[in-house]
């Protein structure tokens, strides 16, 4: 259960990172990995504030993530564990960021080291994930993500 409340977390700091990166860099001509961090970096910002309009707005409709305990969960679900308060992130920091773009798709991964809770259990810790990225008619959207607990999290 730790594992999937980190899902709700992965999944909320890609979101958001997809608005602003795609139309400014990814129309324009942009970098695909500047575009892609930033995109993170905003998904970021907004799980921090338990925002989910960047959820909503870049998240494709067929999102599917798997948690580091292995349950999977929807674009509807990780929306309303954020909306309701279940999903609760007081900080996290991502490193080791990577991105590799194959045309219209990309794969970023990253370590985060995160403090928070889901549904009133701590899910602190440090994680690896991998977030796939499709590119359509100029617009990123996160369509899966995978999570790993490191040193024993769960």
């Amino acid at each position: 259960m730790k594992c999937r409340h980190l899902f709700a977390l992965l999944l909320t700091l890609t979101v958001a990172s997809i608005g602003i990166a795609q139309t400014a860099d990814t129309k324009q001509g942009g970098n695909v990995e500047q575009t892609l961090m930033k995109i993170e970096q905003e998904m970021l910002d907004a799980l921090l504030k338990a925002d989910p309009s960047a959820a909503k707005k870049y998240m494709a409709e067929t999102f599917v993530f798997t948690a580091p305990d292995g349950e999977m969960q929807t674009r509807a679900q990780f929306l309303a564990d954020l909306t309701s308060g279940d999903l609760k992130i007081d900080s996290s920091t991502n490193a080791e960021m990577k991105v590799q773009s194959y045309n219209n798709a990309a794969v970023v991964t990253y370590r985060s080291t995160d403090k928070g809770s889901y549904k009133g259990k701590d899910i602190s810790g440090e994680y690896r994930w991998t977030d796939f990225f499709v590119n359509k008619d100029g617009s990123w959207q996160l369509v899966g993500g995978h999570g790993s607990a490191i040193n024993g999290n769960d």
